[in-house]
């Protein structure tokens, strides 16, 4: 079954989203960052007022997708300022989720969305230890352009790659 993409709006949205990056965090990041760096880039970035903070000040479009009539996962898409490029902010699948496409569905998806608004280069950052992702999203044709080390506060850093693909 295709999975679809339902654009996030409704304040029962935001909450389906917030409990999905509840679930999809703990699993899959707590290995990778630790607990604590988990609770905190939850609270700061993934909570209800922090998503709907992106939503109506910052231009993030989030999006549920449904495979099978239940949520399996949600995205993320800002525009930068120069219209021509867009960061995929977001990519998170539920566990049983992944390794069955859907992944593949929303790139391609998203790559439709950006040679219709004119978008050549799609981007994302993606931590340096994240290696499952890392391949998939080199599967699909990023390349990792250079490290990012930014401070989000609290003692804790986002220790990435920015990976880009132009499309279009």
């Amino acid at each position: 079954m295709t999975p679809t993409t339902t654009r996030v709006i409704t304040p029962e949205d935001i909450n389906a989203v917030a409990a999905l990056a509840h679930e999809i965090w703990n699993q899959h990041f707590t290995p990778i960052i630790g607990q604590e760096q988990v609770d905190y880039m939850l609270g700061k970035f993934q909570s209800v007022p922090a998503i709907s903070r992106q939503i109506q000040e910052n231009g993030y479009e989030y999006y549920l997708v449904v495979e099978e009539d239940e949520n399996a996962g949600y995205f993320a898409l800002v525009a930068d300022g120069d219209g021509h490029s867009a960061q995929l902010s977001k990519l998170y699948l539920k566990r049983g989720r992944r390794g069955r496409g859907i992944g593949r569905a929303v790139l391609a998806w998203l790559e439709e969305q950006g040679v219709a608004r004119g978008v050549h280069e799609l981007w994302l950052t993606v931590n340096k230890d994240n290696t499952d992702s890392i391949a998939f999203y080199q599967r699909a044709g990023f390349v990792i352009a250079e490290p990012i080390v930014m401070d989000i506060g609290n003692g804790f850093v986002m220790d990435d790659y920015r990976m880009v693909k132009w499309v279009g």
